[in-house]
């Protein structure tokens, strides 16, 4: 974070300055909302949730080395050297100031949204971008309207471009966050239906993604994936310049899968001006709506083929996200727990068919969350999807998974059911076999990191 001065700070937020007796420090070089991660000359935003309140640390925060506090109520005593700005709403001061520090940098910003595929999206277009310069990408979860603003502040004068994500669960969420981003250009990968259960259908979802355009610069351009219709139907409403993407050759970028080697899969791409092939380390046509983005980007930056192989080679996909591992036994284990939808769990099935693999080939899917009324028919529906492909054995864990296996019988196939993912992880010893290929995958809330790591016992 470039250092800023306190009067700055008192501007964009409207707030109320009160100071402890002595000489203050008004030079800023990094807020924090978790006192855990305070360190000596820090500035605390003490946030309110439904479980909690960041105003009960504001003592602690001090003690910790913060030099001043963003708060929406007074304290008894402010410690001597130390400050206190009193504002309505400490939230909407952290998105106040977050929106404020991007518009002292005048280099492009990415940002992406979409049902599925955002995270690698993210990981992919950084690691191309790399090849031109510094870039700022969105880490771990910091994709809502917490972590996004703290992302931002991690801006310097060494970046050259900046890619964040946008997650949301409703409407206005997106909105918020693109006021803080004010992207340059807006990729979306897909509607699908992550989080229907608070937006009602996929028309719903649709706009609320949309909103990623609401604060999109005046020369910005929007990346859509031209083989969704939905997102097609944009086109006509948006007021900036569209490129789409996708396998579909009427899409200005697009792509066919040409082979797959162990490491990964041999794609040909088309632009507009010239074909090109490159190697991806990774496996599944999903990946094609993953990379293209990159692609566009690339070449939009001015990096020629080879650089963008370079940036492709380079890529490094977050955490619990198709991890691969083997273990001493050995078991090959497909980590893909960090969430779930119907459209990611199809992909992700997908991938493990089409893996050559030493033996059995094992699914361990469990609930997907937020499909509200949907819910029922989406496991039922990927329990008939896995019940005909070439798994060998179907294990179903969680309440609404129970769909799945009875999606999986309604087809003619058997499967091991358990209601608790503790009831699961005791009897994985009785089924696991030597050279088998795990696939875990269930939305966050499942925790299914645990039965990876049960997995990983297993002699």
């Amino acid at each position: 974070m470039k250092a800023i001065q306190l009067s700055w700070i008192q501007q964009v937020t409207g707030g109320i300055f009160v100071t402890g007796d002595g000489q203050i420090n008004e030079v800023i070089k990094k807020f924090s909302t978790d006192t855990r991660q305070i360190q000596t000359g820090d500035v605390f935003i003490p946030l309110r949730g439904e479980r909690f309140d960041g105003h009960h640390f504001i003592e602690e925060a001090y003690r910790r080395g913060a030099i001043g506090c963003i708060s929406e109520q007074m304290i008894q005593q402010i410690p001597k050297g130390k400050w206190l700005l009193l504002v309505s709403n400490t939230k909407k001061a952290l998105m106040d100031l977050a929106s404020a520090y991007r518009r002292l940098f005048s280099i492009p910003v990415v940002g992406i949204t979409g049902s599925v595929g955002k995270t690698s999206t993210k990981d992919m277009v950084a690691a191309i971008l790399s090849k031109q310069g510094s870039v700022l990408k969105t880490q771990g979860n910091y994709n809502n309207e917490i972590g996004l603003p703290l992302t931002v502040f991690e801006l310097n004068s060494q970046h050259t471009v900046a890619v964040l994500e946008m997650g949301m669960s409703g409407f206005g969420e997106i909105h918020n966050l693109s006021r803080v981003a004010n992207p340059t250009f807006g990729i979306i990968t897909n509607i699908g239906v992550s989080h229907i259960e608070h937006l009602g259908s996929r028309e719903g979802i649709l706009k609320a993604k949309s909103e990623l355009f609401d604060y999109l610069a005046e020369d910005g351009i929007a990346i859509l994936n031209g083989d969704e219709p939905l997102l097609l139907s944009l086109q006509e409403n948006l007021f900036c310049s569209v490129i789409t993407f996708g396998k579909n050759s009427k899409n200005k970028y697009w792509a066919e899968e040409i082979g797959m080697e162990e490491k990964g899969m041999n794609l040909l791409i088309h632009t507009p001006s010239l074909s090109f092939q490159v190697t991806i380390p990774c496996v599944g046509e999903h990946w094609i709506y993953n990379v293209l983005p990159g692609v566009i980007l690339g070449e939009l930056f001015g990096l020629n083929p080879r650089q963008i192989q370079e940036g492709i080679s380079n890529f490094v996909p977050s955490g619990m996200r198709m991890e691969k591992e083997s273990t001493s036994y050995p078991v090959h284990i497909i980590n893909d727990t960090y969430n779930a939808s119907p459209d990611s769990m199809k992909a992700a099935i997908n991938v493990l068919c089409r893996l050559s693999v030493p033996g059995r080939r094992i699914v361990i899917l469990g609930d997907m969350f937020e499909l509200g009324s949907y819910s029922e028919e989406n496991h039922r529906e990927i329990g008939r999807y896995v019940a005909q492909t070439d798994v060998d054995l179907l294990v179903f864990v969680g309440k609404a998974a129970k769909e799945m296996a009875i999606g999986a019988e309604q087809v003619g196939r058997e499967s091991l059911y358990f209601t608790e993912r503790e009831e699961l992880q005791d009897a994985i010893p009785s089924f696991i076999e030597k050279e088998d290929t795990v696939l875990v995958k269930a939305s966050r809330g499942m925790q299914l990191e645990k039965i990876v790591e049960k997995l990983k016992e297993v002699k």
